[in-house]
């Protein structure tokens, strides 16, 4: 499945990256940036999103923390719709959670075709990085946080190599963030290519 292909929504993935590349644990190192206006913003994407794709990792971490933090985001966040794309998962303790245990391309490609508002995927571990191997990811917004640090960067040697247009780029929702979205950068070429001849 590519980009240009009718999809009923799309496939938003957002994360926290600092200035070294690094995308793990984001929680050691962005939480002292991370503020009002962040938080607000968090909680204008999600609610124009229909559910929340996550793998088993984001799955452990999220059931831990959400379920009983209080406020507007943890509550839409517990109510909207939860996929976790797991083999080893059993019965999700977490409400409106389903796990699915199949090939997340094939899988994420048929919640794509689906009717229904937008999804979201957070992070860049080893299921976000599955989607965007696989042409998945519409929109790709990172957040740059102003520091060094050590751990898992973004783009792992030994990936076939992407090419993404640059949507929108400014200061982030709080003071040293900077936000940069993308999209594929096929979908550029594949519109402007001319009617007729080869492809």
């Amino acid at each position: 499945m590519t980009q240009t292909e009718e999809n009923s929504r799309r496939l938003l993935q957002s994360l926290l990256v600092s200035l070294n590349g690094v995308t793990s644990e984001p929680p050691a190192w962005a939480g002292p940036y991370f503020g009002e206006g962040s938080a607000a913003h968090s909680l204008e994407v999600l609610e124009r999103c229909e559910a929340l794709l996550m793998g088993r990792r984001t799955y452990d971490a999220f059931s831990r923390q959400w379920p009983s933090a209080p406020g507007p985001y943890a509550a839409r966040l517990n109510a909207m719709p939860k996929y976790v794309f797991s083999s080893t998962l059993g019965e999700p303790r977490w409400n409106n959670t389903t796990v699915i245990g199949e090939d997340p391309v094939k899988a994420v490609a048929q919640l794509k075709r689906d009717p229904g508002q937008d999804l979201i995927v957070y992070g860049h571990g080893r299921f976000g990085q599955t989607l965007c191997d696989a042409g998945l990811v519409d929109e790709l917004t990172m957040t740059v946080v102003p520091v060094f640090t050590d751990g898992t960067p973004l783009y792992r040697p030994g990936r076939t190599p992407q090419a993404w247009e640059l949507l929108t780029a400014g200061p982030g929702k709080d003071p040293g963030l900077v936000s940069l979205t993308y999209r594929p950068a096929r979908i550029r070429e594949e519109t402007n290519a001319p009617d007729g001849g080869d492809r």
